[in-house]
């Protein structure tokens, strides 16, 4: 199979990521319970791993390195945990419905209001955006690259015309791992990542890292090995938000896919807008295709057809040619919306370093014959 669905979750890992995972699941405790040489041992490699992520991402501290599932879990922690009744929240129509669907359920209580900022030629105004916040706005919550097209706003600006106050919480689901985020040089106040994409860690890794500016209620309730006396939570990071057992063997080779994109970053970044690049000008040779994206360090690549479904294309692609692509709409609503694709979706194409250019040209071949049907 040829994989170019990415963006969904990363489709080959690098070997190292792979000999962690088998050998945390060969052999583990649970760490930070026992006191015991392999819990210990299973203990130091999270704490190793949450020093990596606060160092890559440039987090005020590893205390502030909160294991999660996923990226979906970080981002409802982070809604829940840091929004109070009667706040106000800007947020984008380029998000996931890992944030549009927590501030519509907080909305629909009555807990807090939000505004959208829309779509100005692809991307966000951070004029604009900054120009929804009031008195009562407690936060801006922003993608770092979208999910459907790979276009990335412009966080440095957006941070610079915000007030002081105000929170700016991430989604790095797809920019984690493919752009050099910086929390402390680009003001992020909360960081939500996913683990299994751009990070080439496994299914079932995320994390949150927050800034010293930021408190954070408990959304899980549970045991963590620490002032297991009390029926209250731990009132200290990152015990107060990592309720029961962390998946370790997950958490493992996270620490194995950071420590190699840590080596390897400039070269994967480049070889993705190459691959992206050449896709773009491919795909813009054939008539009644139109492209959403511009070539992009995330690997993204949108596309539609003005006679033929995303979902079929994808389908066709899948059961003919054996390449794996994602028809439709892409859990972000809005965005489909304001891209005036919320009918047929997009077929989205994502790549990662470890495909070829050789791959692409079987793709373009494929939908070369499909087009002509």
């Amino acid at each position: 199979m040829i994989y170019f669905d990415n963006a969904a979750t990363g489709g080959k890992k690098p070997e190292a990521v792979l000999v962690a995972a088998n050998a945390a699941i060969r052999l583990c405790a649970n760490p930070g319970r026992s006191s015991h040489r392999l819990s210990l041992a299973c203990a130091n490699e999270i704490l190793s791993c949450r020093k990596l992520l606060a160092e890559h991402f440039d987090c005020d501290s590893f205390e502030n390195v909160v294991f999660t599932k996923n990226c979906t879990e970080a981002l409802n922690i982070a809604i829940f945990g840091a929004l109070n009744q009667g706040d106000h929240v800007v947020t984008t129509c380029m998000e996931h419905n890992s944030v549009l669907r927590p501030l519509h359920q907080l909305a629909k209580q009555g807990y807090l209001s939000y505004d959208i900022c829309p779509l100005r030629g692809g991307n966000i105004s951070p004029k604009e955006l900054a120009s929804f916040v009031k008195p009562s706005t407690k936060a801006v919550i922003v993608t770092t690259a979208s999910n459907v097209t790979g276009a990335t706003p412009d966080l440095l600006a957006i941070k610079k015309l915000l007030p002081e106050n105000v929170l700016l919480i991430c989604d790095g689901a797809q920019g984690g791992g493919h752009l050099p985020l910086k929390m402390r040089q680009a003001g992020i106040d909360i960081l939500c990542l996913a683990g299994h994409k751009g990070l080439l860690g496994i299914q079932g890794s995320g994390a949150l890292l927050f800034s010293s500016r930021v408190s954070l209620r408990p959304l899980l309730f549970g045991g963590t090995g620490s002032l297991s006396y009390t029926l209250d939570m731990p009132d200290f990071s990152p015990d107060s938000l990592e309720a029961g057992t962390l998946n370790y063997p997950a958490i493992a080779a996270l620490k194995a896919g950071v420590a190699y994109l840590s080596l390897h970053e400039r070269e994967i970044g480049e070889k993705l807008r190459r691959l992206t690049a050449l896709t773009v000008r491919g795909l813009k040779r054939f008539r009644g295709v139109r492209v959403y994206s511009e070539p992009n360090p995330c690997g993204i690549v949108a596309m539609s057809h003005e006679n033929k479904q995303s979902e079929y294309l994808a389908l066709l692609l899948s059961q003919k040619y054996d390449i794996a692509t994602r028809g439709g709409l892409h859990c972000a609503p809005l965005m489909h919306e304001a891209l005036g694709t919320a009918d047929e979706g997009l077929l989205r194409i994502s790549f990662s370093h470890e495909n070829t250019e050789k791959e692409v040209d079987a793709l373009l071949a494929s939908l070369q014959e499909i087009f002509s049907l």
